[in-house]
């Protein structure tokens, strides 16, 4: 491609590979709102941020015009089960034990491989589509979505699932092959993939399982992903069990640390919010799925003023049911406003931090991603504001959380490289994923178990999913 150079006031001709001119950048750091501004990118980093009457020169292959587009940080979707698109509508206005049982598990002791890569390849359009540049992801066959997650640019954090449910041999042989993927897949795809343990939750794990977990995560240097509180049942077995709390059963195995990430995180007691905070637990926000499984909602008001870093998350598909990143912050910020009673709870720009820097922080990336600053990976997207529903523009944040859909979302940067381009997905044939996942789903909803149920199966072989 010819290269291209574009002439602001200052002195000399810096190179970049993507210039993005005359938008709002929304950097997320320390320089705020740049109202017009001109963003840099050379080998997959943020060279300049600015506005474009201080920007040096540059010479570039390729300048995107942004006027009429607010740049951000791309949005950080830190809880979700990316291949559940499968299962998107067949398990609705349930509760969260019956839908697990009657339904989520039976379904998934049927999955294949080649199910979750058609699943994880969906999810990943989706997000694109909307605004997602990165994810925490907690499944099977995790090797698979490494793969899909490869092939359509997407940065993410992979947790294979881990659970002993009462059979111990299971729990050793998931947490071997968890240690095997972390091996394999820590760092692959230039970087974008990363790795977590991920113990299913405290009632599907046993302590033995659970400081064996915390063991190998501190021997790896790596984080540990769970859902924590979700369900007020299970809470209460809990402790009727082992006379304490979640919380206080997760510090006595060594797993409440900073890098612990929580999901859901409902059912607590001050104290057991004092105690994850002194221990610097980062937490997920997960306003849809808590809502449509009537597992309850969590207090985050309570938890950001004890100190937690809270990051917000979907849920799986199944339980949300998609994966939009702009409605999950409209309904992040309403359902707090509602529940203490007060608007100004939860307020825009809060959310909106929730959704980038502060989602870094809960993956322990804020030292590349979730913010527009220089030396930082360039993981951005244009947002077209030219829409009857963004009009007038008087305040961004506010723009952002409740007024702006996924849709409104026009270019997608992730790494430095181009992923969508006026909404055209340019890594993957997106139409051709669809009609896949179609297939993939219909064939898994009419099939019979496979060889009994899934513990079953990974007894009998020694092995886990992923194989």
């Amino acid at each position: 491609m010819r290269a291209l150079t574009i002439i602001f006031a200052g002195p000399g001709i810096m190179r970049a590979d993507i210039i993005v001119s005359g938008c709002a950048v929304l950097t997320m750091g320390r320089a705020g709102i740049i109202e017009r501004g001109i963003i840099a990118i050379r080998d997959g980093k943020i060279l300049y941020v600015g506005g474009e009457s201080e920007a040096p020169s540059f010479e570039s292959d390729e300048i995107i015009d942004g006027r009429g587009k607010i740049a951000m940080p791309g949005l950080i979707n830190c809880h979700t089960h990316i291949a559940m698109t499968l299962f998107r509508g067949v398990a609705e206005d349930k509760e969260l034990s019956t839908w697990l049982r009657e339904t989520i598990w039976p379904l998934e002791s049927k999955l294949k491989p080649s199910d979750v890569y058609y699943g994880a390849l969906l999810g990943f359009v989706e997000m694109i589509k909307s605004g997602t540049t990165c994810l925490l992801d907690m499944y099977f066959y995790e090797d698979i979505v490494a793969r899909a997650a490869e092939e359509s640019g997407m940065r993410c954090v992979l947790a294979p699932g881990i659970f002993d449910a009462g059979h111990k041999m299971l729990g050793s042989i998931l947490l071997r092959r968890a240690l095997k993927f972390v091996k394999k897949y820590h760092g692959k795809g230039s970087g974008r993939i990363h790795a977590m343990l991920g113990p299913h939750a405290v009632y599907t794990c046993s302590p033995d399982l659970l400081r064996m977990i915390g063991e190998e995560a501190a021997r790896l240097n790596i984080g540990v992903h769970i859902h924590l509180a979700e369900s007020e049942s299970e809470s209460i077995n809990i402790r009727r069990i082992y006379g304490k709390s979640e919380v206080e059963l997760l510090d006595e195995v060594g797993l409440l640390r900073p890098n612990l990430v929580a999901a859901h995180c409902i059912h607590l007691s001050n104290h057991d919010v004092s105690l994850m905070a002194k221990k610097g637990v980062k937490v997920v926000y997960n306003p849809i799925s808590n809502m449509k499984l009537s597992s309850g909602i969590p207090r985050v008001k309570d938890l950001l003023d004890a100190g937690l870093t809270v990051g917000l998350g979907t849920d799986g598909p199944a339980s949300n049911n998609c994966l939009d990143m702009f409605e999950t912050m409209k309904v992040a910020a309403l359902l707090q406003k509602a529940l203490y009673r007060d608007p100004r709870v939860l307020p825009a720009k809060k959310v909106v931090e929730m959704a980038t820097i502060d989602g870094a922080r809960v993956l322990g990336l804020d030292h590349f991603i979730g913010s527009i600053e220089v030396g930082k990976r360039a993981d951005i997207i244009l947002i077209d504001v030219n829409k009857p529903h963004l009009t007038p523009l008087h305040d961004i944040y506010a723009a952002l959380v409740y007024s702006a859909r996924g849709s409104d979302v026009d270019t997608v940067i992730i790494d430095g490289k181009v992923v969508m381009r006026g909404r055209l997905i340019e890594t993957v044939d997106e139409h051709e994923v669809m009609r896949k996942a179609t297939e993939t789903s219909q064939s898994l909803l009419s099939r019979k178990s496979l060889r009994g149920s899934l513990i079953k199966r990974l007894l009998r072989r020694n092995k886990d999913i992923g194989d």
